[in-house]
C-alpha cells in the first residue's frame, strides 16, 4: 500500500523540484529540503551543499532566486521563514542518498531504546551498508573495566544491524 503524502512532504518535495535548476547551474546540490514547526513559527530549511563546500554568497544568490519562485507559485498555505543554508559538518542523514554517500563514515546513532548489541541507546560506528530497514555499522564496543590483577579484555569490531524505525537521529562525528 502506497504511503500517502502529506503536505509536510508536498512542501518539501515540490521546493526541492523548484530549488534544483536554480542550484545546479552553480554547482550546487540540494543536501535536503524539511518543513518544520518550531513553536509557533514554521520554517522551510534548504540544505544545500558542493564540492568545496557552500559559502555565504552560495546561500544568499540560492535564497534569492528560491524567494521569488515560491512567492510565484505560492503553494503554500503556512507564514514561513525561508532558510537557505549548509547542511553542517556533522550533518543529519535522513534520506537514502545521505546513506549512500556516508559509506565507510563514521556516524552517532540515537536509538528512541536501547540498541540489543550495544546495550544503549547512543553510539558510534562506521556505517558499512543499509536498506529500506536497517542500517549495518561497524561497531567497537569501549574494552570492559580492568579488575585488579586482570587484563581488560579487547572486544574488537563487529558489524551490527540497527533497525531505522528504531532510530531517532542518525548524523556524521565530527572530527577535529
Amino acid at each position: 500500500m502506497a504511503k500517502k503524502n502529506t503536505r509536510k512532504q508536498q512542501y518539501e518535495e515540490r521546493t526541492e523540484a523548484l530549488v534544483t535548476p536554480i542550484a545546479e547551474p552553480l554547482g550546487i546540490w540540494i543536501y535536503d529540503v524539511e518543513f518544520v514547526k518550531e513553536g509557533s513559527d514554521y520554517y522551510l530549511n534548504v540544505y544545500i551543499d558542493k564540492e568545496d563546500g557552500v559559502n555565504i554568497g552560495d546561500c544568499e544568490t540560492v535564497s534569492r532566486a528560491l524567494s521569488d519562485e515560491l512567492d510565484r507559485e505560492d503553494f503554500i498555505a503556512e507564514e514561513y521563514t525561508l532558510v537557505v543554508s549548509s547542511p553542517g559538518l556533522g550533518r543529519t542523514l535522513t534520506r537514502d542518498r545521505h546513506f549512500a554517500n556516508s559509506i565507510g563514515e563514521e556516524v552517532e546513532i540515537r536509538t528512541f531504546r536501547p540498541n540489543p548489541d550495544t546495550g544503549s541507546k547512543e553510539f558510534t560506528g562506521y556505517l558499512k551498508d543499509f536498506d529500506a530497514d536497517t542500517l549495518t555499522i561497524a561497531y567497537t564496543p569501549a574494552p570492559s573495566r580492568k579488575k585488579k590483577g586482570s587484563e581488560a579484555e579487547d572486544p574488537g569490531e563487529r558489524d551490527i544491524k540497527v533497525v531505522r524505525k528504531d532510530i531517532a537521529l542518525v548524523r556524521l562525528t565530527i572530527d577535529f
